[in-house]
């Protein structure tokens, strides 16, 4: 678990219950089914137009990315992408296919695998771009469901708080009617906002910086590939490796 992340969620909404409290309003006046379905049901109807079904299934299979701290992969894949050009060195390319297997990457895997086949050079750098190109079109297909959310958000908030007035006028007469009429307006407008502002943008942002890493990551790994399909030497490998890191932090 992220904290850092879960924190500042968590900050922000204290942040908004205290002003409240000592504005000298009530807490329980913030929480509003109404609006909350309204802007929630609203927000990811328009998302769903937007990206579709398989698109926005991805992006909420993504939220748990957001609160999860990404591992400093720099280690282990360096240390791994000096074993494999050791191997390839001393014991040939054939001497790889046994390190396939023991990695559940498919990008690893194919790698290794244009490696060993005796692809050329030109065609495994084609290949591998285009499976990166491909993935990071469709990882950013996904991160834009919580963009659209974000964007979508405010407004619907402010349709919330429209329906919240109508039902006010409609109900000029009862003047119990006019308080909750008015709740629903404003409440509608906070929860837009705060949604947009502390949940969906913020989410968004923090897979793109995922999206980033993991991008960086196979960049390095194509890079290396193709350096133990030349022949280079580990240690020239591994120090060329070395500048992904400082990319990277």
């Amino acid at each position: 678990m992220d904290w850092g992340s879960l924190a500042g969620l968590i900050l922000g909404l204290i942040a908004i219950i205290l002003g409240q409290w000592v504005e000298g309003g009530q807490i329980g006046s913030l929480i509003q089914p109404a609006p909350l379905v309204i802007v929630v049901g609203g927000t990811f109807g328009a998302v769903l137009l937007q990206n579709g079904l398989g698109n926005l299934v991805r992006g909420v299979r993504m939220l748990r990315s957001a609160f999860v701290p990404q591992a400093d992969f720099y280690p282990a894949l360096t240390s791994t992408i000096h074993s494999w050009s050791t191997t390839a060195r001393i014991e040939g390319f054939l001497k790889l296919d046994g390190h396939i297997s023991a990695h559940p990457d498919p990008f690893i895997a194919k790698g290794l695998r244009l490696v060993v086949d005796g692809i050329d050079e030109q065609k495994i750098r084609d290949i591998l771009d285009i499976d990166i190109t491909s993935y990071e079109r469709e990882q950013r297909h996904a991160i834009k469901v919580w963009d659209a959310a974000g964007g979508y958000s405010p407004t619907i908030g402010i349709l919330g708080a429209v329906l919240g007035l109508i039902h006010v006028m409609e109900n000029l007469s009862d003047p119990l009617m006019l308080g909750k009429g008015i709740a629903v307006a404003f409440v509608s407008t906070l929860y837009g906002v705060g949604l947009a502002n502390l949940v969906f943008i913020p989410i968004a942002n923090k897979l793109k910086g995922h999206l980033q890493l993991e991008i960086l990551k196979r960049e390095m790994l194509a890079d290396a590939f193709l350096c133990i399909k030349q022949g280079e030497h580990p240690h020239l490998i591994q120090e060329r490796m070395s500048s992904y890191w400082h990319q990277g932090h």
